[in-house]
């Protein structure tokens, strides 16, 4: 009888296990399909730079501050702090179907920024979050 009920709550456990685990892919894919409906795609640094190393046309934007982006940044990156977007991207990329990467440090300015593009009309729009994550040669100043 102790080995049946044992069996009987590993199985249990088990199940339930495999139903969070279901529920939390779930959350993110839903996550990530509400990311791509606002036009906004989200890639990781590895991502990144492969499109950075294999497209010839892609414009990388740092969304960082003046000191953050002299501190580091990726390069050929343009500095745009995510406070300046909105008053100054329509001036800095005219070409609204261009192939846009976006960076800060952790990935909140980032996104924030990577939904005023879209607002802004642009259609290509990669977030790969932040620069901690970027395993990659950067540039200091």
């Amino acid at each position: 009888m102790k080995k049946y009920i044992f069996i009987s709550l590993t199985v249990v456990i088990l199940l339930t296990g495999c139903v969070k685990n279901e529920i939390d892919n779930k959350t993110q894919v839903e996550n990530q399909i509400s990311r791509a409906a606002e036009g906004v795609i989200n890639i990781s640094a590895e991502e990144a730079k492969k499109i950075i190393d294999t497209e010839e046309h892609e414009i990388v934007l740092d969304v960082r501050s003046v000191e953050e982006y002299k501190e580091g940044h990726i390069e050929g990156a343009v500095l745009l702090p995510s406070d300046e977007i909105k008053e100054k991207v329509e001036n800095l990329i005219q070409d609204k179907n261009k192939t846009i990467l976006l960076y800060c440090r952790s990935g909140r300015r980032s996104a924030a920024a990577a939904k005023d593009l879209i607002d802004f009309g642009y259609t290509n729009v990669y977030d790969f979050g932040g620069i901690i994550d970027w395993k990659y040669e950067v540039v200091k100043e």
